[in-house]
């Protein structure tokens, strides 16, 4: 018997562990029970479960406090010590404008909905960050955890987890740190461990975690196995279309065959898209090479059928030397998100893909000694992009000297209530005796923002 199995110990209310998509499948070598555990989950993602089909979320975390003013707000008309430091550039939407850095993005504006007003007031990293993530809910849970819950923690067809998160070492491990810099906004709170996002960079077991391993004291003859292996592997090479297997025992041949891991593997792309997505000969500063590869990834994971993916880009609280931190961090920002939107467009894929860029809080609107900016939740940056959402757009202005909303505040419930809106019909949740009422009220508590939709 070949057994896929993972070190989690962790179950959610259903008794099933939070990897199950990997540890509940044997491949007998009489026969499969893999895709009864997927058509199982097929039939039941048929019922109207209040989740909305093949949509997807994005979040671009810019992990420290992104300034608001040098990236989306640079009013070159306020006094020289709040303006942009680094200019403005023209975008494609008559009147609007963009920091300098973001060359790629201005002609992409279309494509864009940009909120110039939004605030929660927090100007603590921590807190911040929560309320950002997590829309302030009671349970302290993220807005991912709460997708998972709602959506099962795996897609029932490709058996990759519904929730994720890619930090800059989840593309190349030797190089960037490995690990969620984002542990705590990003965590299930009160809803469990089980709903915790998956995260390819924490070592080698997670992503080997979705390959084969062999239960050696369930064997007699391990090289038998392996040669049984073997046939299968031909098989499927030498018929792609598994004659004689149902729909779901295919799924189950991928699923052992590598394709949920293959997702994650960003070497299977061409050298074309590769090149759109490159950071690396825009950013040469620690992690900022790696958002371009750490975007596609995202873009991956969502067309192979994930709903919710965090990307994090750190180093984003600058204290000092601003304008040259956004020569390396912004203008990775903007070859790595103009490419997204590029590339979802190319793919027919700006519907399905909601992508959210923020940060936990934005920076002071008066210029410091140290040619920074410090913490500052009054004025934060937030954009969007796809999703279905209407694009092409300025929700809300900043006062004189970009330091609060003057017109059409967005807050955090109002953040929330868009990507959460996106992803699942609150309405049709709330009618599941299966899911709790700490989440329905979550997914009440806010509403789109009015424009956008």
């Amino acid at each position: 018997m070949l057994t896929l199995f993972t070190g989690g110990q962790s179950r959610d209310c259903e008794g099933m562990t939070r990897r199950s998509f990997v540890s509940a499948g044997t491949l007998g070598l009489g026969g499969l029970t893999l895709p009864s555990l997927l058509a199982a989950r097929a039939q039941a993602a048929q019922r109207d479960d209040g989740v909305h089909d093949g949509r997807s979320v994005v979040v671009l975390f810019l992990h420290g406090g992104s300034t608001h003013v040098e990236t989306f707000d640079p009013k070159m008309t306020a006094p020289a010590e709040y303006r942009s430091m680094t200019g403005e550039v023209k975008t494609n939407i008559p009147g609007v404008t963009f920091g300098s850095d973001f060359t790629n993005l201005a002609q992409v504006a279309d494509k864009l909905a940009v909120v110039r007003s939004f605030r929660h007031g927090s100007s603590s990293h921590g807190r911040a960050q929560e309320l950002v993530l997590g829309g302030g809910n009671s349970m302290k849970a993220s807005m991912g955890s709460v997708y998972a819950r709602v959506a099962g923690t795996s897609n029932p067809q490709s058996g990759l987890p519904n929730y994720s998160i890619i930090p800059a070492g989840a593309v190349d491990a030797k190089k960037f740190r490995r690990g969620n810099p984002l542990k705590v906004p990003t965590s299930p709170g009160d809803l469990g461990s089980a709903y915790a996002p998956f995260d390819p960079s924490a070592g080698g077991e997670v992503i080997d975690n979705m390959k084969l391993s062999i239960t050696t004291d369930r064997l007699d003859d391990r090289r038998a196995l392996l040669t049984q292996l073997d046939r299968i592997k031909r098989h499927a090479a030498a018929n792609s279309s598994l004659e004689g297997a149902d729909r779901f025992q295919q799924q189950a041949f991928d699923v052992i065959l590598g394709d949920a891991a293959n997702a994650f593997d960003i070497s299977k792309e061409d050298r074309k898209t590769l090149d759109l997505y490159d950071t690396k000969q825009h950013a040469d500063k620690r992690d900022a090479a790696a958002l371009g590869h750490q975007m596609l990834m995202a873009r991956r994971l969502c067309e192979a059928g994930a709903g919710f993916v965090t990307v994090s880009s750190a180093g984003w609280d600058m204290h000092r030397n601003l304008v040259q931190d956004m020569k390396t961090r912004g203008r990775a920002v903007d070859v790595a998100v103009s490419a997204f939107i590029r590339d979802l467009e190319q793919r027919g894929l700006s519907e399905k893909i909601l992508l959210v860029v923020t940060g936990e809080f934005g920076r002071t609107p008066r210029i410091n000694k140290n040619a920074g900016r410090d913490h500052w939740g009054n004025l934060c940056t937030l954009a969007f992009a796809g999703g279905g959402l209407k694009m092409g757009q300025v929700i809300g202005t900043s006062d004189r000297n970009v330091s609060v909303p003057a017109t059409n505040q967005v807050g955090v419930q109002d953040l929330m209530g868009t990507i959460m809106h996106t992803l699942v019909d609150p309405g049709v949740v709330r009618l599941r005796p299966t899911i709790p009422t700490n989440v329905t009220q979550m997914l009440d508590a806010g509403t789109p923002i009015r424009q956008l939709v």
